[in-house]
């Protein structure tokens, strides 16, 4: 059995070289153009469950990085409640909710890097890779990307797991990512994740499929 990280109060996981960031995807979706956010974040909820379930049974931690909405006096889990509850996106806030062994960053600002724990989670962690999904591509997820690629983290952004208004503007967002801060963009079905560097080497082969 691999030894448990005992600091951070106890509830840190066991340390890996990756962790999976679902960014404000907990969200009451009651702003302008949340309709038209919502006709791609529906079917894009889906895909990021099945990469969600596949993080879970390799042990990579599943972190969400979410807005706080300006609720400054409310916990995370009435965040939650509430978005599930009376959201305008509650069907995708059901299907992504977080659950007992899940970890979440409130963040005041767009990065998930400014003025959070998330850096000091990852250092911790020993995290060198990062795989960034949830809204909007062209905002969020763009800003978190950026700060982490100045931090010397590794990036995958899979394509099918980010949106934004429209699907020009999540593939600009995209292409910048892939251009500037070396991201991989494919999508997730083209990602394998592995509990230890041992069954990496172990099970890898020369499929195309990116190594996690």
């Amino acid at each position: 059995m691999p030894e448990k990280n005992v600091d951070l109060h106890g509830s840190a996981p066991d340390k890996h070289k990756v962790a999976l960031l679902l960014i404000d995807v907990i969200n009451d979706f009651d702003f302008p153009e949340a309709d038209q956010l919502m006709k791609h974040a529906r079917p894009m909820a889906r895909t990021l469950l099945r990469l969600k379930r596949q993080a879970q049974k390799a042990g990579v931690p599943v972190i969400y990085v979410n807005d706080n909405f300006g609720r400054w006096k409310s916990d995370f889990r009435r965040t939650v409640d509430y978005c599930a509850r009376h959201g305008h996106g509650r069907d995708i806030v059901r299907l992504l909710r977080p659950e007992e062994n899940d970890y979440f960053v409130l963040k005041p600002k767009h990065s998930g890097f400014f003025s959070t724990t998330l850096e000091t989670l990852l250092r911790y962690l020993e995290t060198q890779t990062l795989i960034l999904t949830g809204i909007a591509g062209n905002f969020c997820v763009l800003f978190t990307a950026n700060d982490a690629y100045m931090r010397d983290f590794n990036l995958f952004v899979p394509s099918d797991c980010t949106v934004s208004n429209t699907k020009k503007e999540n593939d600009s967002a995209l292409g910048l990512m892939k251009k500037f801060l070396k991201a991989d963009t494919r999508p997730s079905s083209g990602i394998v994740l592995y509990r230890t560097q041992k069954e990496k080497r172990k099970r890898y082969s020369h499929s195309g499929n990116s190594r996690a």
